[in-house]
């Protein structure tokens, strides 16, 4: 795979044509170089449907995600394509620009949007979109969306663990580019980057995936399977809020303290890593995620805290009433004059409303800046654009 001439096509692993007019799945595998399983399902799986035969209600596009980190066995070359997807990133590596592209990710952006352009262009019912993923310790595989309750609905099929708010403490990821779309996306992190298993359950979430995005028929597909490769995997369904993100920058020295793996309890105080020589300690307690075992990396590990039932059930019963529209009438809450779906809060007078109501009502913290905290609901929370 040493000619990238053209490159683009190399990054379709499989596509599959059925009913034009109905949904389009999209599943990303080894956007991470050194995350070699999420490709390797995507050809187990293409394997199957190819072997099957089967009547496909839907388009069905498998791409690989970073080839030329592929190539080579590392996470990326030049930049973390999975942190490339900035609006001005894109707009530079669009299909046609006359900006060449000057790192190895831009290439490999401009060549994944020469796919992902006219496939969102074409949808004429809802489009899915997963990335499959690994980490580099070991621990139990889980989900992660961007909180919409379209994104809900269809993550709460799967027999999995869902984060929620992880959008919140990353910029540029390829599922937030989506995401902003109208695109119904799904992040999953199916285990540890060598292990067998890995393979496995990233294999049984697409094969579900093709089931519940309408495309497949469940009795064509070992769903039976899937479903119980996922249950033993995963342990028990459960929505996780991502509360803290210790980030890396370039130069730092960061180094996990052993033995963490992802949903482990940790309390409040209690050392997990160091960095350039100082300890890390956990700023709360709650459940430590994608805890960093491997040289590159911008997350050095998350903390979450598991949400309780019924406080999933009262945040869609109050946005599809759109209580958020309400939300400017509150002291110290004022919406912004560019943007009618973002609120200014003054946090010296709106004190006594923490993050936790805003993400009920379906916002999201954009930024929290001395004084105010901005936060926006998204455009595609309940209704889509395609179709």
């Amino acid at each position: 795979m040493n000619d990238h001439s053209n490159a683009d096509a190399e990054h379709v692993i499989a596509r599959f044509a059925g009913d034009e007019s109905g949904p389009t799945l999209i599943v990303f595998g080894s956007l991470h170089g050194n995350e070699a399983a999420g490709v390797a399902a995507l050809r187990r799986v293409a394997a199957v449907v190819e072997e099957r035969d089967l009547l496909l209600r839907g388009r069905v596009y498998f791409l690989a995600g970073n080839m030329r980190a592929v190539a080579t066995g590392v996470r990326f070359i030049d930049a973390d394509l999975n942190r490339h997807w900035s609006g001005a990133n894109v707009i530079r590596n669009l299909p046609d620009t006359a900006i060449p592209p000057q790192l190895a990710e831009d290439r490999e952006q401009a060549e994944l949007l020469k796919v992902l352009v006219p496939l969102l262009a074409t949808a004429r019912d809802e489009v899915y979109a997963i990335d499959l993923h690994s980490t580099s310790a070991e621990g139990v595989p889980f989900a992660t969306m961007g909180d919409t309750l379209r994104n809900r609905a269809f993550a709460q099929k799967f027999p999995i663990t869902v984060l929620l708010g992880i959008e919140e403490q990353l910029e540029g990821t390829l599922l937030e580019y989506l995401n902003n779309l109208g695109v119904v996306t799904l992040g999953f992190e199916g285990g540890q980057h060598y292990a067998d298993s890995t393979v496995g359950t990233h294999a049984a979430l697409v094969t579900l995936a093709l089931v519940h995005s309408g495309i497949a028929s469940a009795a064509e597909l070992p769903v039976d399977e899937a479903e119980a490769t996922l249950a033993k995997a995963t342990g028990r369904k459960r929505i996780v809020e991502v509360r803290y993100r210790q980030g890396i920058e370039e130069g730092d020295v960061f180094a996990m303290r052993p033995g963490f793996e992802n949903f482990d309890t940790v309390k409040r105080g209690l050392v997990l890593a160091t960095q350039n020589g100082l300890e890390v300690q956990a700023p709360e307690t709650g459940l430590v995620l994608m805890p960093l075992y491997q040289k590159l990396g911008e997350d050095g590990f998350f903390i979450g805290r598991e949400v309780a039932p019924f406080w999933i059930w009262l945040s869609g019963v109050l946005r599809r009433l759109r209580v958020g529209d309400l939300m400017p009438i509150l002291p110290g809450v004022r919406r912004s004059e560019k943007n009618a779906d973002v609120l200014e809060i003054d946090t010296t007078v709106a004190r006594y409303f923490p993050m936790q109501i805003f993400h009920l009502l379906g916002f999201r913290k954009l930024r929290w800046t001395e004084g105010q905290l901005v936060v926006s609901r998204r455009k595609f929370d309940r209704k889509g654009p395609f179709g």
